[in-house]
């Protein structure tokens, strides 16, 4: 399995916003999002190909009971599956992050869904491509009906709300499993949207996500 990297932090995002957790992130995306935060994982994929016994010998170096698998998109990985159910023999809680484009039976405790707003369509000839892709309704319903799961959606501007409502809506979802997050990879512009991104949550009733791992260690990997 192609890894960019493995590593051990708090998790920055969602509703387990920091517990300490064990990171790993696949390489190889199906989107190519605008503000993509990982550009090694999809518009330029790097890593390096690791056995499943090699990633868990990592992930057992680790004092943490919460693992994370993210990307890319993880749900691509080959080997996602087995992966997944070695993890859970070990007795960690998983959380998976996906856009939600794909699916795949994996083992999973949370199952942490970030739809791609139209935000994320990046200019030049991957447009169409990512366009078609990242809003799959089908997928997106059987993986909320299989996991306990988090919808998760980058904000970059008070407009994107719309479209969260629309897609809820589509989804039949209500707000209890919603978090909305600022888009950004940089304090100043995360703490400036962050304030009118709160102020919606409040009117809402949606669940509010810092991006904890950028206030504490910048934009640089392996945090």
């Amino acid at each position: 399995m192609k890894i960019a990297e493995l590593f051990y932090s708090l998790q920055g995002e969602g509703a387990l916003v920091g517990v300490p957790s064990v990171f790993i992130r696949t390489s190889g995306c199906n989107l190519r999002c605008a503000w993509c935060d990982t550009p090694y994982t999809s518009w330029q994929p790097e890593g390096a190909e690791l056995s499943l016994d090699q990633i868990l010998d990592e992930v057992r170096a680790h004092s943490a009971r919460h693992v994370v698998i993210t990307g890319g998109e993880p749900m691509i990985a080959p080997d996602i599956i087995p992966l997944t159910e070695r993890l859970r023999a070990l007795g960690l809680h998983l959380t998976i992050e996906t856009a939600g484009t794909v699916f795949q039976p994996v083992a999973c405790d949370l199952m942490s869904i970030s739809p791609k707003l139209a935000n994320s369509t990046p200019q030049g000839p991957w447009a169409a491509q990512h366009d078609r892709v990242r809003l799959q309704p089908a997928i997106l319903l059987e993986l909320m009906a299989r996991y306990p799961y988090q919808l998760k959606f980058v904000i970059a501007a008070p407009g994107d709300i719309d479209e969260v409502h629309a897609l809820l809506a589509a989804l039949n979802a209500g707000p209890r499993h919603v978090i909305l997050m600022p888009e950004g990879i940089d304090r100043e512009l995360l703490r400036e949207r962050g304030a009118w991104l709160a102020e919606i949550c409040k009117q809402e009733g949606f669940r509010f996500s810092p991006r904890l791992h950028i206030d504490l260690y910048g934009n640089q990997r392996g945090v």
